[in-house]
């Protein structure tokens, strides 16, 4: 199977194991130094906001980076996640004192978890997966409701905007294809659902989250990863510094593939 079968595939859940069967998950956010920006990032954003004896809800945990990197710092995470794929590979990277409990689940039904029993919520992959706005809205109701009153959520999002250009990057013929609507530069929803900043604000704003920042998680760093990944450590972490001084300018977060929200 691959992306053009998983394109026929209707079904929403059976499409999104399907494409987790393909893409490896396991190794996105950890391959390059390129891959790291975005999760450096976020951590940093995260960790604004955690203090001893946090509880940490990952929803759509993927293959367990942020659970894993939080569990061993002392924080006790619960963990869901949708695909099989992804549920073995966290699995297989469980140890026996990791303060992880991993359940498989749907990020639109949270009702194994009770009112207001996390001070951190993450939600770090289903709205890259629910194309209605009323599956969108159920996930961030969802959060809100298990999340403490004073605590923060932490939403992750697909540029729309940047996804044009790295994939002109991979493309030369992208710009002449069909993926995306050549007037409105709307890019097809497949296999992920890609948003702009605007759509992303106003997402949240209807679900009742006051936005206290929103960031360009990772940047130009896919379009410019052969450079990034050559660079020495004393660049590497200049690059870093760089990143953080830009990554909330308004003029920087369309160019991004990945964007942070963090609200309450």
């Amino acid at each position: 199977m691959d992306f053009k079968d998983i394109y026929q595939i209707k079904d929403e859940i059976e499409q999104i194991q399907k494409t987790y069967e393909l893409f490896n998950e396991d190794a996105r956010l950890n391959r390059s130094k390129a891959a790291k920006v975005e999760f450096i990032t976020n951590v940093r954003y995260i960790e604004k906001y955690l203090t001893a004896g946090c509880r940490i809800l990952d929803i759509g945990a993927g293959a367990g980076e942020y659970s894993f990197y939080f569990a061993r710092r002392g924080f006790e995470v619960c963990a869901l996640e949708l695909t099989d794929a992804n549920i073995k590979s966290f699995r297989s990277k469980l140890k026996e004192d990791d303060k992880i409990e991993l359940t498989q689940g749907n990020a639109v039904d949270l009702s194994m978890y009770e009112d207001e029993s996390f001070d951190i919520v993450l939600l770090f992959g289903p709205l890259y997966h629910l194309h209605s706005d009323k599956d969108r809205q159920k996930c961030i109701s969802e959060a809100k409701r298990v999340c403490k009153r004073d605590g923060v959520i932490f939403f992750s999002f697909i540029g729309n905007d940047m996804v044009i250009l790295t994939e002109l990057d991979y493309d030369n013929e992208y710009l002449r294809g069909s993926s995306y609507d050549h007037d409105t530069f709307k890019v097809e929803d497949f296999p992920f659902v890609f948003f702009t900043v605007d759509s992303c604000r106003n997402m949240l704003l209807d679900g009742g989250i006051k936005i206290m920042h929103e960031v360009a998680s990772d940047g130009i760093s896919e379009l410019m990863e052969d450079r990034i990944n050559t660079l020495d450590d004393e660049s590497y972490a200049q690059y870093l510094r760089y990143h953080e001084y830009i990554c909330e300018k308004p003029e920087f977060l369309g160019m991004s593939n990945h964007l942070l929200f963090v609200g309450r």
